[in-house]
């Protein structure tokens, strides 16, 4: 049985993950208005994971006999400077998550909730994942730079890193 600090915890990451998703999906729009087909491609890949991880957090609370609850979330930002500029708000946003994350664990273990703990390796897995990701995004967008025909080969080579399901 999860405590009450827990289950709110829990929640809060519920709805980080949703949020994420939406984030993610904003992006992939603004991405495809651009003739960023690779990159839109590649971000709503990202929606639908992140969603994955929300829904594997609601059937965990759910699991424990807490209820999930879903809150109001944001609007994410729809424009953005460039690809580089939004890649790098990812990362950002990816390493809130990270943060929060840890905090879960880090209650967790205060808590001595070993079932959560080994439940959330998981996701600390996960995100480290996401991050080296990301960082490749960003270290393609460098290399091979914006200007000119760069954001062509940005593109394609973000489009390359799409998992084929």
């Amino acid at each position: 049985m999860l405590s009450k600090n827990m289950v709110t915890k829990l929640n809060n990451q519920i709805n980080l993950e949703n949020y994420s998703s939406n984030i993610y999906l904003q992006m992939s729009a603004w991405a495809e208005i651009k003739g960023l087909d690779g990159s839109a491609a590649f971000l709503r890949q990202q929606a639908r994971e992140e969603l994955d991880h929300m829904h594997r957090l609601f059937q965990y609370v759910h699991e424990t006999g807490a209820l999930p609850v879903l809150g109001a979330i944001k609007a994410p930002a729809t424009e953005f400077e460039s690809i580089s500029e939004m890649f790098k708000q990812v990362l950002e946003h990816e390493k809130l998550v990270t943060a929060k994350i840890n905090e879960l664990m880090d209650a967790a273990i205060k808590e001595k909730d070993h079932s959560t703990v080994n439940f959330l390796q998981w996701y600390v897995a996960e995100q480290h994942e996401e991050e080296h990701t990301i960082q490749q995004v960003l270290d393609k967008i460098q290399n091979i730079g914006e200007a000119g025909s760069g954001v062509y080969f940005i593109d394609r080579a973000i489009g390359g890193m799409v998992h084929k399901n």
